[in-house]
């Protein structure tokens, strides 16, 4: 029984070394786990196909969800087997996206290839300028030609213009705009909004960034902006007044102890929200250099559905797009958002005199249902207070 067990083994040794290589170098690929709450896709862009060779952390293909645009970037070097989804086809996380067989080797100058091309560009730019040197006529003094005839006049019919085609374009909308469009609606369908206006003199704002502008520059390696003077002061009223940071959750109203500001920022796919997570620990610097992240990401389309998960209250500066005035909508499931409009030079009454002051109007929508109008425009109002004295911001008062 010993003798059988151990011949057996060695058969199925010998079997198993027999196997190819390759069966065990073709590596299949599902598609990654993308973010909260997010099981599907769009294929927005397949940046490789089958055959072509591809290094580790190489971007297969974009794919555009309801949130974001992700890069799908490849774990293992390899050659591309198989694909199997096409550009603009629906995808699902867990299901095979494309197989890659990890032992083919890398083809022979592969690296050299771009290089070469470069060289060449190059090299044809530089041929073309001197060809274009040589080319050049040189001026020479030449007789006039003798002045030509004047003909006679033939009657010119007149142009008969076709009006131009009226004609439509259709296309689909993307799965980031749906999403949009279905968050702004319910946000509409859900709550009591309202909104209640303020204007806001600049004037101490403009006058303490403009003084301070150099040092700050110099010691933190960012420029000082607008909008961290009104994170701070929308940071110093949520303290103050916590209803405004607070939301309802079915018969209950949950209050949080942390602030998570959402800024709107446009990028070219759409308006993102990503959150600027415990404001109120962060410095006037802490919250420059986020939001420069954040504005980085959102140009590259890099700003990603965790980026945008949760946010107690949203800030909107719809005066960057010259907007005077507007009634921004809740980023649900908050339950208030601050609209930031244009500065604009107005006549003001300042100790009984008419001057000019570079002034803002703001604009808070909040959820009546939580919110009564006088939480809503004492926390306006007091907000637009700090903001026009900034000491009130430091010494907290």
């Amino acid at each position: 029984m010993r003798q059988f067990a151990i011949s057996l083994f060695k058969v199925s040794q010998t079997q198993f070394t027999q196997i190819p290589k390759f069966y065990f170098s073709k590596k299949l690929v599902n598609v990654p786990t993308m973010g909260d709450s997010i099981t599907e896709g769009d294929v927005k862009e397949l940046q490789k196909k089958v055959g072509d060779y591809v290094n580790q952390d190489d971007v297969i293909a974009l794919i555009e969800t309801d949130k974001v645009t992700i890069d799908i970037r490849c774990a293992d070097s390899g050659v591309i087997t198989q694909m199997f989804a096409a550009d603009g086809a629906k995808v699902e996380v867990g299901k095979p996206f494309y197989e890659i067989d990890t032992s083919a080797a890398k083809p022979a100058g592969a690296t050299a290839a771009s290089e070469t091309k470069k060289e060449q560009k190059q090299e044809v730019k530089q041929e073309q300028k001197q060809e274009q040197k040589q080319e050049a006529p040189a001026v020479q003094k030449s007789t006039p030609p003798p002045a030509a005839k004047p003909s006679e006049k033939k009657p010119v019919a007149p142009s008969v213009t076709t009006p131009t085609q009226r004609t439509e374009k259709r296309e689909p909308m993307s799965r980031m705009r749906q999403r949009i469009a279905q968050r702004l609606k319910d946000a509409q369908n859900t709550y009591a909004l309202l909104t209640t206006f303020q204007e806001c003199d600049m004037s101490a704002v403009m006058e303490a960034r403009e003084a301070m502008q150099k040092d700050f520059q110099k010691k933190h390696n960012v420029k000082l902006g607008f909008s961290s003077f009104f994170i701070k002061a929308a940071v110093k009223q949520l303290q103050e007044q916590p209803i405004v940071n607070a939301v309802i959750d079915g018969t209950d109203i949950v209050y949080r102890n942390y602030i998570d500001i959402s800024m709107a920022v446009a990028t070219p796919t759409g308006l993102m929200v990503p959150v600027l997570r415990n404001c109120e620990r962060l410095s006037f610097a802490d919250i420059e250099r986020t939001l420069i992240d954040l504005a980085e990401k959102g140009r590259q389309g890099k700003i990603s559905a965790d980026d945008m998960v949760g946010g107690t209250f949203t800030i909107s500066n719809g005066g960057v797009f010259g907007s005077l005035m507007g009634t921004p909508i809740i980023n649900a499931p908050q339950s208030a958002i601050l609209g930031m409009h244009a500065i604009v030079n107005r006549p003001v009454v300042r100790n009984d005199q008419i001057v000019a002051r570079p002034m803002m109007y703001l604009a808070l929508t909040y959820d009546h249902r939580i919110l009564d109008g006088k939480d809503a425009a004492t926390f306006l109002k007091r907000l637009s207070t700090s903001i026009e004295d900034p000491r009130r911001i430091l010494l907290d008062v």
